[in-house]
C-alpha cells in the first residue's frame, strides 16, 4: 500500500476525539461525585441543569462542594499527566529529528486510547474514581496532547522546505485544530444526552483506534530506516534516545540554552493553564449562576470553531508582517482577556464573549513550536 504525507487526518481525527472527551470527562467527574456523595442523579431539563441558585439554601452549599472536590480532582489528573508528558514531548520531538515523527504521533493517540478506555471501564463498573489517577499517569508517559502537537507541526516542518508553504500549512494544521474543536464541542453534549455518560466514551475510543491504524499503515515517515538503524528497546537505541536531548543542550550556547528553557516552561505552564481550564470552565458552567446543561456547554465550547478560522485568516496576514514571537504573544494577550473575563461571568453573554477570546491562542502552538 503507498503510503502519503499527509498528516491532516491525523490532526482532525486526534484532536475531534481527545477535544470531545473534554466536556464528556469534566461532566461525568462532576455526576459521579454527586451520585456518591447523595445516592441521586441530576437530571437536565429545557436547557436548564437542575442546580441550586438561593444561596441560603443547603443544597447549594452541597452543590458547590462537589464543584470544589470535582474541581481538585480533575487539577490533579491534569498534573500527573501534564508534566511526564511534557519531559517525554522533549525526548520523542529530539528523537524524531533523526528517526521520524510517527513516534510522536502514535504514542500520544495509544495513551488517548487509554484514558477514554479507563473511563468506559470506570463508568461501566463503577470502579472508583482513583482508578483514573493511573490512566493519566500511563498516557501522561506516552506523550499527550504536547507531544501530538509537537510531532504534527514538526511533521510539517519536516516535508514542507518552503518556508512560506510551511508556515501556511501549519496554519491550516491550525485550523483544523479549531474546527475540530467546534464539531467536537457541538457534539458533545448531543451525545450525553443520547448515550448517557457510559456509551459516550466509546465514541472516541473507536476515533482513536481508527488514528492508530491510519498512522501505523498509511502515514509516511519522513525519515528512511538506514542498514544501521538502532531498534529502540536496544541498548544503543535507548542512548540514542535520551542522548538527543542532552546534546540539544551540551552544544547550544549559553543564550540558546536560556531561550529553550523558557519556552519550554511558558509550554508547560501554557499547556496547563490551557487544557486545565477546560474542565474548570464545564464546572463553572454547570453551577449557578449559569447553570448550563450539556448541550449549552457543548455550543460553548463550539464558539472556538469561529475564532479558529479567523486564526487562520489573521495567521497569514501576519506571517507577511511580524516575527513568530509576535504572533505567539498576540495569541497569549488574547487568551489573558478571556479568562479574566470567564473569571467574572455570571451571564451566559458574559461567559460566551469570554471563550471567544480563550479560544485564539492556539496561535502560540504552532509558532512555539517553530521557535523551538
Amino acid at each position: 500500500m503507498k503510503q502519503l504525507q499527509m498528516v491532516e487526518p491525523v490532526m482532525a481525527i486526534y484532536c475531534f476525539a481527545t477535544l470531545v472527551s473534554f466536556p464528556i470527562i469534566g461532566q461525568y467527574i462532576y455526576h459521579r461525585m454527586w451520585q456518591d456523595e447523595f445516592n441521586t442523579t441530576l437530571t437536565f431539563n429545557d436547557n436548564v441543569s437542575h442546580c441550586e441558585t438561593n444561596q441560603s439554601n443547603p443544597g447549594y452549599i452541597h452543590q458547590k462542594e462537589v464543584q470544589k472536590r470535582a474541581s481538585m480532582f480533575s487539577t490533579k489528573l491534569d498534573l500527573i499527566s501534564l508534566i511526564p508528558s511534557l519531559v517525554v514531548t522533549l525526548i520523542l520531538v529530539s528523537y524524531g529529528d533523526n528517526h521520524g515523527r510517527k513516534a510522536s504521533l502514535l504514542l500520544p493517540s495509544i495513551g488517548g486510547l487509554i484514558t477514554v478506555t479507563a473511563y468506559c471501564s470506570v463508568s461501566f463498573f463503577e470502579w472508583p474514581l482513583e482508578v483514573l489517577y493511573l490512566s493519566s499517569v500511563l498516557s501522561g508517559f506516552l506523550g499527550g496532547f504536547a507531544t501530538f502537537l509537537g510531532g504534527c507541526f514538526s511533521y510539517i516542518a519536516d516535508i514542507a522546505k518552503d518556508v512560506r508553504k510551511k508556515n501556511i500549512r501549519i496554519a491550516f494544521i491550525d485550523m483544523i485544530f479549531g474546527v475540530s474543536s467546534g464539531i467536537s464541542g457541538i457534539t458533545s453534549g448531543y451525545i450525553i444526552n443520547a448515550l448517557g455518560f457510559k456509551w459516550s466514551f466509546f465514541i472516541p475510543a473507536i476515533l482513536h483506534i481508527l488514528n492508530i491504524l491510519y498512522i501505523i499503515f498509511i502515514l509516511e515517515e519522513t525519515v528512511k530506516r538506514s542498514e544501521f538503524y538502532q531498534p529502540v528497546l536496544s541498548k544503543e537505541g535507548i542512548k540514542e534516545l535520551f542522548s538527543g536531548v542532552f546534546l540539544l543542550f551540551k552544544h547550544a550556547s549559553c543564550k540558546k540554552r536560556l531561550s529553550i528553557s523558557l519556552l519550554l516552561f511558558a509550554f508547560m505552564f501554557f499547556l496547563f493553564a490551557n487544557f486545565g481550564a477546560i474542565n474548570l470552565f464545564t464546572l463553572y458552567e454547570l453551577d449557578s449562576p449559569l447553570c448550563w446543561d450539556p448541550v449549552l456547554i457543548g455550543w460553548g465550547s463550539a464558539l472556538s470553531t469561529f475564532c479558529f478560522i479567523g486564526s487562520f485568516l489573521g495567521i497569514f496576514l501576519f506571517t507577511r508582517c511580524m516575527k513568530d514571537s509576535y504572533i505567539c504573544l498576540i495569541g497569549m494577550a488574547s487568551w489573558i482577556a478571556g479568562i479574566v473575563m470567564a473569571a467574572f461571568a455570571t451571564t451566559t453573554v458574559t461567559m460566551m464573549l469570554g471563550k471567544v477570546h480563550c479560544n485564539k491562542p492556539v496561535q502560540f502552538f504552532p509558532y512555539g513550536y517553530t521557535l523551538l
